[in-house]
């Protein structure tokens, strides 16, 4: 199996992109990619993840969309649960601009035969596609009292922010299990991120969010409902979320 990441670019700009793949045991860090055009996030995926190869994406965005106003029921209920955390979903319609191009993607990767996996057997070898959220898998995965704020305010509290980002992965997903192994394509993309710019820590952003939504992706195929929890539905749209890492998650 292999877990692919997308940091999706919801109305424009580029998409953060990120594969991991099972090796030993390990969740490896196969490929991190930028790219701009939808079309050509199908296209990674497609060339990473061939017909007939067993794989997941996870997308952080709203791939599903029935309704023509107001809110999804997946986008209220992070609300309900992860409001206190500042970590409550953009709601989504069918009127808003961006969605087009967020259902196209769901459509495309289906063509590709990645079904919606709303609930799953964990474990079981197939293609899939998943929406996710980083902010509130983070709150769950790390165990936050609220979000870690590196997308807006200044520069330098952004770069703290995020390296503080960088620590918890570094801390806990090389722990969990599935365990995340680093490797050098970690460490190039995280060492600049002291003196980044302001353009080139939100690359080094999308990047890292890609890679958690990667291992939520893997997070959710090894456990399923057993630590995981499903916000939604297939009709109405859906989350996947992370249940509560407790001490015994933890490998010794």
């Amino acid at each position: 199996m292999k877990f692919l990441g997308v940091d999706f670019g919801w109305t424009s700009g580029a998409s953060g992109l990120c594969c991991l793949e099972i090796q030993d045991q390990h969740l490896a860090i196969a490929q991190f990619d930028l790219l701009l055009d939808p079309a050509e996030i199908v296209t990674w995926v497609d060339q990473l993840l061939p017909k007939e190869t067993m794989g997941l994406v996870a997308v952080d965005a709203p791939t599903i969309i029935p309704n023509e106003t107001g809110t999804r029921l997946p986008d209220r209920l992070t609300h309900k649960y992860f409001g206190k955390y500042h970590a409550g979903c953009y709601p989504a319609n069918l009127n808003r601009p961006f969605a087009p191009r967020t259902t196209q993607l769901g459509l495309d990767l289906e063509a590709l035969g990645f079904g919606h996996a709303p609930e799953i057997d964990a474990r079981k070898p197939g293609r899939y596609q998943i929406e996710v959220f980083p902010h509130p898998a983070m709150v769950r995965l790390f165990q936050l009292e609220r979000i870690i704020k590196y997308k807006k305010g200044k520069l330098g509290d952004r770069r703290q922010e995020l390296l503080r980002l960088v620590s918890l992965i570094e801390a806990v997903l090389t722990i969990l299990t599935p365990q995340l192994s680093l490797n050098h394509r970690w460490d190039d993309l995280v060492q600049p991120i002291p003196t980044a710019k302001g353009s080139d820590l939100k690359e080094i952003e999308d990047r890292i969010d890609a890679l958690v939504c990667a291992y939520v992706g893997a997070y959710w195929w090894y456990w399923g409902q057993a630590k995981n929890q499903t916000l939604g539905d297939r009709h109405s749209g859906y989350i996947i979320v992370p249940a509560p890492v407790t001490m015994g998650d933890q490998q010794s």
